[in-house]
């Protein structure tokens, strides 16, 4: 895969269970290349956290709450160190393991999640097609449409 720039598209093969079976890039003319790991590994590494990072801030966030600290949402910084991250999730992994938190971080709860807010987005939004995928899918409708001889 060339770089991964700014509107690049990619496919996931996702199964009913929500596994991911495969990871996709799509070219401007349509073709697929299935990344490899480093190609995940990279682009992993330009996104923000993963979901499970997400459920520990959201239950600090719980714990503030309960709390009440005081701290303004403006206070809080946008993104944390390295070091940081490590030690909110040494502090707060133990917590959340004897929690109820604890059944929201198994793989298959994570991944029945995933899917189903997937789907849920796909039918709110329609997000524009390629110009080439839509000049293919028109071509493929067509085909679907016109008998064979």
């Amino acid at each position: 895969m060339s770089e991964q720039a700014t509107g690049a598209l990619f496919t996931f093969t996702i199964d009913a269970s929500g596994q991911v079976v495969k990871l996709e890039s799509v070219e401007s003319d349509g073709s697929r290349h299935e990344l490899s790991d480093s190609e995940k590994a990279s682009l992993a590494e330009k996104g923000n956290g993963n979901l499970e990072d997400a459920l520990e801030a959201a239950f600090e966030a719980g714990i503030d709450c309960v709390l009440g600290d005081g701290e303004e949402e403006d206070e809080i910084e946008p993104t944390e160190s390295k070091e940081d991250a490590q030690l909110r999730h040494t502090l707060l992994s133990p917590l959340m393991q004897h929690s109820a938190a604890k059944r929201l971080l198994q793989r298959e709860v994570l991944n029945r999640a995933i899917l189903g807010t997937l789907i849920q987005f796909s039918m709110e939004t329609h997000p524009p097609t390629p110009a080439s995928g839509r000049a293919t899918a028109r071509k493929a409708d067509r085909a679907k449409a016109t008998p064979a001889s």
